[in-house]
């Protein structure tokens, strides 16, 4: 599915580089400026430093000076626009239109932005097959324009399948039987030692603690800290003076 991103009279430089940010991390590269505030603006300092490397998406980009030129070979329209308008194309929220636009073969989408500070012409929405609507809180629905494509391109993603997601840590390797049933043995014997379990009756203290880390299944790592815990409270117990007691005897 071709993709285009189209923002059109942008003012601020970051937003371009935000843009291009927003759109590299959900997979996208094609974006076109319709006539911005700056005619460099894919070479401004503040561009640059807020694509945060995505300098493949800006220097791929292509500046023109009107919706026209910028929507050629496009067959798909999605607007983005928040301010309600008596007449145009029905509003959706973007995972409403997206998804079923998805499963749609041989489509070319473009999703059009306007300025930040005018946002979108009548006369362009018009042209769209629909206005998307980011829903938001009613009381404050004004959304960056970085912010607004990277939402768009993230519903956009999903819709097209998205993308796996990968493990941030080492799934992690549960100790066996026989290490937790060391551990358990230390603590029982750590336990006596602090007065806390009383061997004659012991009840059922110990295999409510075999359940408990039965459910917890413990690492190899885990279970040398507790043990390293059993070992310092028999340690502390063995520390602690025993009470002095007083000879009853005259």
């Amino acid at each position: 599915m071709r993709t285009r991103f189209i923002l059109i009279q942008t003012s601020h430089a970051g937003n371009v580089g935000a843009a291009a940010r927003a759109m590299k991390t959900m997979g996208f590269g094609d974006l076109v400026l319709v006539a911005p505030r700056w005619a460099n603006v894919l070479r401004r300092e503040e561009t640059i430093q807020r694509a945060s490397g995505a300098l493949d998406v800006l220097a791929n980009a292509r500046i023109v000076e009107t919706l026209d030129e910028a929507l050629d070979g496009v067959t798909h329209l999605c607007a983005t626009a928040m301010v309600p308008r008596d007449f145009g194309p029905p509003t959706r929220t973007p995972r409403e239109h997206l998804e079923p636009l998805a499963q749609e073969e041989g489509q070319h989408v473009a999703f059009l932005f306007g300025s930040e500070r005018f946002g979108m012409r009548n006369e362009d929405v018009y042209r769209c097959h629909v206005a998307l609507s980011i829903p938001t809180d009613p009381s404050f629905g004004s959304l960056n324009l970085g912010a607004a494509i990277q939402v768009i391109a993230y519903e956009w993603r999903l819709a097209l399948g998205g993308y796996a997601v990968r493990d941030a840590t080492a799934p992690l390797q549960a100790a066996d039987a026989q290490a937790v049933a060391g551990m358990l043995d230390h603590w029982e014997r750590s336990l006596v030692q602090i007065g806390f379990l009383d061997p004659e009756a012991p009840k059922k203290l110990m295999p409510r603690l075999q359940q408990l880390f039965n459910r917890a299944q413990p690492t190899p790592e885990e279970i040398h800290i507790l043990r390293g815990i059993a070992k310092a409270m028999a340690d502390a117990a063995r520390k602690t003076p025993s009470p002095v007691r007083e000879d009853p005897s005259p």
